[in-house]
């Protein structure tokens, strides 16, 4: 009897291949072109991702003004104009593509991209631009030094200074650049640091958390960090901060540079692990940071036991709270309605495959109406602020602001604050968005 064969639309769960980045071929051009243009042919026969992102519009004009109507007419220096629209959102691979593994055509298009990527900055084919605004640590570590993070955010709030920005690092004029604040929030809670405490444990969880920062939490806002621990703490979660960090690594992964990554890995890994056996589950108010833990790090040494611990006890705080309702140990003590809530559901957030916690969640505060918003905002940390890609950006986060404005809601905001700030942005609303966490804190009245 003949084996099946794979067919479009199968309903087994996708997979995903460990990145081979130490591998001599990853980085051979020859080898990559080739399986850029069966990816590129490929999608071009689909089109399916079209509405996602700019890479695939990209791609698809190239293809209809090429001679031949091909993916073989497209030059092959034309392929880049497809990867730098990429910012490894996984949208296409997680809700569109009917071609991932196990289906035999093995198409995983954000992986494709971020190989590409590899092999670009290998070959030192990167703005210095792109390397400023990926070193979130060194950036936020200066711009939080008192003197000078008034002067960071005058510049930044002055559109002659920002006109000068443009001039001198490509960052657009009209993108909304966050803040620096003083003092970072691990100086401002260095108290938390090193504290010991005892959890109730429920479920998988063992009922304390260490809280880490990241660099948009820990120099840029705060404030929802600030939330996360008074909710946390509120419902009888301790909360302590790692002893120290670094970036997750997940803006160098975007940049392509994944030596950087592995260093990142290798400073933040030990500090995790010793919390997680000290008893402490981990949380991170940015999904990308939570997915760079979960998936990219795993995927990329998928022989290390501690990458794996980590993996296993890194949580999204919403997840966090829910295993924690299922349980009956969630406080139902909320004060405040919250009335109608709108907020996009980030990116990072849906490929971690948790389900729509921060709805679930959100909805628990009674007389409150909870709207989600499954589109990407377009944001992705660098790619919004970047001249050449603003413009693009705000073509993608048009659709979201759209339902936002026609929802009319109470509140609104998104997972990832950034896309949440992004939307404001795109509404005319800057400063109005609200992240879930500081909903709730509001839903307590605490």
């Amino acid at each position: 009897m003949a084996s099946p064969t794979r067919q479009e639309g199968s309903l087994e769960a996708p997979t995903r291949h460990p990145i081979d980045w130490q591998n001599s071929d990853f980085y051979d051009k020859d080898s990559l072109f080739a399986e850029l243009e069966r990816v590129f042919d490929i999608c071009h026969g689909c089109r399916r991702c079209v509405s996602l992102c700019q890479s695939f519009p990209t791609l698809f004009d190239l293809v209809d003004e090429s001679e031949s109507m091909e993916v073989d007419g497209v030059a092959k220096d034309d392929y880049w104009k497809v990867v730098d629209h990429c910012y490894l959102c996984d949208l296409c691979y997680m809700t569109k593509c009917p071609y991932v593994p196990p289906h035999e055509w093995n198409l995983d298009f954000p992986h494709l991209m971020l190989r590409a990527k590899a092999f670009k900055f290998k070959q030192g084919d990167v703005k210095l631009r792109d390397r400023i605004l990926t070193s979130t640590d060194r950036v936020g570590s200066l711009a939080g030094i008192p003197v000078v993070n008034g002067i960071v955010n005058a510049v930044n709030a002055n559109p002659l200074g920002r006109k000068a920005l443009e001039a001198v690092l490509e960052v657009h004029r009209d993108a909304t650049v966050p803040p620096y604040t003083s003092p970072a929030l691990r100086k401002a809670e260095k108290g938390r640091i090193g504290r010991s405490a005892i959890g109730e444990p429920a479920g998988p969880t063992t009922g304390k958390v260490a809280l880490f920062a990241t660099c948009y939490g820990n120099y840029n806002e705060p404030g929802v960090n600030q939330d996360l621990i008074a909710v946390f703490e509120h419902t009888g979660i301790p909360v302590t901060l790692a002893e120290k960090e670094q970036c997750c690594g997940m803006p160098k992964l975007e940049l392509g540079d994944l030596e950087s990554v592995r260093k990142a890995k290798e400073a933040n890994i030990p500090v995790l692990k010793r919390l997680v056996e000290e008893g402490w589950d981990i949380v991170a108010t940015i999904p990308s940071c939570v997915l760079m833990f979960k998936q990219e790090l795993p995927l990329m040494f998928p022989d290390d036991a501690d990458v794996k611990l980590v993996k296993d006890h890194i949580y999204d705080p919403f997840e966090y709270l829910m295993l924690r309702h299922k349980d009956g140990k969630l406080k139902m003590d909320f004060k405040t309605s919250l009335g109608t809530v709108v907020y996009q559901a980030s990116c990072h957030q849906r490929v971690q495959n948790i389900g729509p916690k921060t709805r679930d969640v959100l909805s628990l505060v009674p007389d409150t109406k909870v709207e989600v918003i499954e589109r990407c905002s377009g944001h992705d940390g660098t790619y919004a602020v970047k001249k050449e890609f603003h413009d693009h950006s705000m073509k993608i986060v048009k659709p979201v602001a759209s339902r936002v404005e026609k929802a009319g809601a109470d509140h609104f905001g998104s997972d990832c604050p950034m896309a949440g700030a992004h939307i404001a942005h795109a509404l005319e609303q800057d400063g109005k968005q609200q992240h879930p966490m500081t909903l709730m804190r509001l839903a307590y009245g605490i």
